[in-house]
């Protein structure tokens, strides 16, 4: 039998990788949003909801810019239209919004501390991961950023989660994955990663303290049997 000091622990961790729709800010371009500033400026929404996910799988991919997914959803099937893409887009922009003021705080918070890399793994289009990592000034709480629009994956797909373990440069038990969807965290998990599926500030704070990492980012050893 083990004593209490022969026990095995976790491996460290020494990346968190970070959503960001559903987690840190609301989504980029989801049904609602696309509701709401469609139907203001005209469009027939069933026309487009029949493209949308066509078009989307090359845009949210980095395959196709935004303008071009736009005039596919769009523009070619409503002629009609009386405004532009150049009209359209800061509409598509001002849906996005800080959801949890509270995770921001813990995310700097671990970003103070300096004792882990930060980094995020989301799915977005190029344009809309630029557009919030700079509107909600995301960029200085990360060392680099996994996003579909960079990497051409998107979750949950294993090709994602390769590059960002490749690209973190540890072994994936060293990583600790956080997102709101349960299929994500499950992705992560069968290629070995740690993950939390996000539910709440609190509760994010009570699950990385199962990890033994504290509100200023210091992880103590946390004993594998205690899963």
């Amino acid at each position: 039998m083990l004593r209490p000091f022969d026990q095995p622990t976790r491996p460290r961790i020494r990346t968190i990788f970070w959503d960001i729709g559903g987690v840190l800010l609301t989504n980029g371009w989801d049904r609602g949003q696309r509701t709401r500033v469609l139907s203001r400026l005209g469009v027939d929404l069933v026309r487009y909801e029949e493209m949308h996910n066509a078009a989307n799988f090359y845009w949210e991919r980095g395959l196709s810019t935004a303008e071009e997914f736009f005039d596919a959803t769009v523009f070619a099937p409503n002629p009609e239209l009386a405004f532009s893409f150049s009209d359209l887009w800061p509409q598509v922009c001002a849906e996005s919004k800080v959801l949890n003021p509270d995770t921001l705080d813990l995310l700097a918070e671990l970003r103070q501390g300096g004792h882990y890399r930060m980094a995020t793994l989301n799915n977005e289009s190029r344009e809309l991961n630029e557009y919030r990592l700079d509107a909600f000034k995301l960029r200085p709480l990360f060392d680099y950023f996994i996003c579909s629009g960079y990497v051409h994956e998107m979750k949950p797909n294993a090709g994602i989660y390769r590059d960002a373990i490749d690209i973190s440069g540890f072994y994936p038990e060293t990583s600790l994955f956080i997102d709101d969807k349960q299929e994500n965290c499950e992705a992560a998990i069968a290629l070995g990663m740690n993950a939390i599926r996000f539910e709440s500030p609190v509760q994010l704070r009570a699950s990385l303290a199962e990890y033994g990492i504290g509100s200023t980012g210091q992880e103590t050893p946390v004993l594998a049997g205690r899963d």
